[in-house]
């Protein structure tokens, strides 16, 4: 008996062995291959001219680093999702104007991360910029932060305003500290952090305060009007908005309405 070779198995012959290993590696996935549940798509994939500035990705968020979840800074949604966002973005290119989207699915393990920060009692250095007026466990009773997303459902975006041509993230930004002097709320752009091509929308994304409020009139009469335009434009595609947060907004008729995605954005 030939070495390696155990009696009564019956081995291929010389010209069947290709075929076989053919066949074994179709059946493999595709090396690199990006893989997304049924019912999602990258966004560029659907809507190209939608820019992307995934701050959870990075450190310019409110936490002053990446999430857990976050291993790239790319924009996953529902197929549904995305479809209407390129509605929404190409009834403002007559306008000369854009979307750019800041969050898209979160996933869940992100979410825990959030709330595991909240309720670090260390201090945060990016307080004095996001949320001066709240400390870390008054994020909750606020309503600022919840235990649960319906980003994790894979139809909520986090959206803003840009003229076209949209510049690339900035990524020399880096992150909001108590040095900046600046604070998210400021009365005017120059008092905020710097975001080229954004417009005015009165504070900056992730802002904890009450002039985040869609409907605030505390703040400029610009900014505004350019919340009223992003919510027309986005009632518009199907999309409703959360009343305390001028960015946030999330398919009315989102696919899967009752279910939380986990999945690492890559």
């Amino acid at each position: 008996m030939r070495p390696g070779r155990a009696a009564g198995v019956r081995w291929p012959g010389k010209w069947a062995l290709p075929g076989l290993v053919l066949s074994l590696m179709a059946a493999l996935p595709a090396a690199g291959a990006d893989s997304l549940p049924p019912g999602f798509t990258y966004l560029e994939d659907i809507a190209p001219s939608v820019a992307q500035d995934i701050r959870y990705a990075g450190a310019d968020n409110f936490t002053g680093r990446r999430l857990k979840g976050y291993l790239a800074p790319r924009c996953i949604l529902t197929r549904a999702a995305a479809a209407a966002l390129k509605r929404a973005a190409d009834k403002l290119q007559s306008r000369g104007l854009g979307l750019k989207v800041l969050d898209c699915t979160r996933p869940a393990r992100a979410v825990r991360d959030i709330i595991a920060w909240a309720k670090d009692k260390r201090p945060a250095p990016t307080r004095a910029y996001y949320f001066p007026a709240y400390t870390k466990p008054g994020l909750f009773r606020a309503g600022f932060i919840a235990r649960r997303s319906s980003h994790s459902r894979g139809s909520a975006v986090d959206i803003t305003l840009v003229r076209l041509p949209a510049p690339a993230p900035a990524a020399a930004i880096g992150r909001a500290t108590e040095r900046d002097g600046l604070r998210c709320d400021a009365p005017t752009p120059a008092g905020r952090r710097a975001r080229p091509g954004e417009l005015d929308m009165g504070t900056d994304f992730d802002c904890f305060s009450k002039l985040s409020a869609t409907a605030s009139q505390r703040v400029g009469a610009a900014a505004r009007a350019n919340r009223q335009l992003l919510l027309r434009v986005m009632r518009g595609a199907g999309f409703v908005n959360f009343s305390g947060e001028w960015w946030h907004y999330k398919l009315k008729l989102e696919p899967f309405p009752a279910r939380s995605f986990d999945f690492p954005i890559r």
